[in-house]
């Protein structure tokens, strides 16, 4: 497993090179000018002089060499600085966002914290709900239970976030005045009274996003728990003098998750993403959010930043599914 493990981790390298190198040439042959949304009252010389100081003077071959140093270089030297102390940047030039002429990396960090609240929340909530919803309804096929929570994945899947999310606003905001419909991202959580509100506020984002995810993973969980309820190993277990419960949570249910656990851990890097469509409903100043507004304003350096980022998470937890493979299964262990 460790020889697999350190071959994946290899491997993981060149893909990543390639898909950086991927995302910045679509950037660079995609439409679209930094300089766009700059006044038309000044120059085009002084805009050229503009364009030239933000780098886009230079051929690709420098810049994209140029933004690997400093994603793999320049910015880990900062965050090393700014944790211990240290002085490895020496004022090398970070990664800089063409809009808010901010560090790219200090911006993402400023969003992710409101992403997480929000996206993660709603992920893990969706998974504890989905896996005994899973569960329940392959043991009891066809019964009130499985009619039940299958009427509620079809609602998941068939019902868009931009409806369930309006949906809510008008019933919970609007008629009940019950919970506020607009995240307020200002909010800092010191009190009791703050915690409440901040729970308040997160309330119908978290439900809209978190039945997406419980309709999923339920409907591959029971899939997968149903395939392996027929197979002669459960006949076997049971015949032993196995109770019910042993034959299900011990047997079936751990052969059950190698599917499942596929689905979870590449859901995951989609909390870093951020839900673009829920954070533009409550207003959640997320990741997702500055996604949509570095693509509107042409910003390549944080477009081109934070869909990296979105893929190393891909690669990272395919990577990890793949380890978590050998550890349900002792057949796919490799060594």
């Amino acid at each position: 497993m460790l020889t697999y493990t350190f071959r994946r981790l290899l491997i993981s390298i060149p893909t990543l090179l390639f898909i950086a190198f991927v995302i910045f040439m679509l950037l660079e042959l995609a439409p679209g000018d930094p300089m766009a949304q700059m006044p038309l009252t000044i120059p085009p010389e002084v805009k050229e002089k503009m364009r030239i100081a933000l780098g886009l003077g230079e051929p690709w071959f420098i810049r994209f060499p140029l933004w690997l140093k400093q994603f793999f270089i320049v910015e880990p030297q900062y965050w090393i600085d700014n944790a211990f102390g240290t002085n490895f940047a020496d004022g090398a030039q970070r990664i800089v966002s063409f809009q808010s002429r901010s560090p790219v990396f200090d911006t993402i960090a400023q969003r992710l914290p409101q992403t997480l609240w929000v996206v993660g929340m709603s992920y893990v909530v969706g998974v504890i709900i989905a896996l005994p919803i899973g569960i329940i309804s392959a043991y009891r096929q066809y019964s009130v239970f499985d009619q039940a929570g299958t009427f509620v994945s079809m609602i998941g899947f068939s019902v868009p976030p931009f409806f369930s999310g309006v949906l809510l606003i008008v019933i919970f905001s609007v008629t009940l005045g019950w919970l506020p419909s607009i995240y307020d991202t200002t909010l800092v959580v010191n009190s009791w009274a703050t915690f409440k509100m901040q729970l308040m506020q997160m309330v119908m984002p978290v439900m809209v996003l978190a039945l997406q995810t419980t309709a999923q993973v339920s409907r591959y969980m029971r899939a997968s728990m149903l395939d392996n309820l027929g197979q002669d190993y459960v006949r076997t277990a049971r015949a032993k003098g196995m109770t019910e419960s042993t034959v299900v949570m011990k047997h079936v249910l751990r052969n059950s998750m190698i599917p499942v656990i596929t689905v979870i851990a590449l859901g995951i890097p989609s909390i870093f993403g951020g839900a673009i469509i829920t954070e533009q409903i409550f207003k959640v100043n997320g990741l997702g959010q500055l996604l949509i507004i570095a693509l509107q304003g042409s910003d390549i350096p944080m477009v081109m930043t934070l869909t990296f980022l979105f893929a190393i998470l891909i690669v990272m937890f395919n990577l990890i599914a793949d380890v978590l493979y050998g550890v349900f299964d002792p057949r796919i262990r490799y060594d």
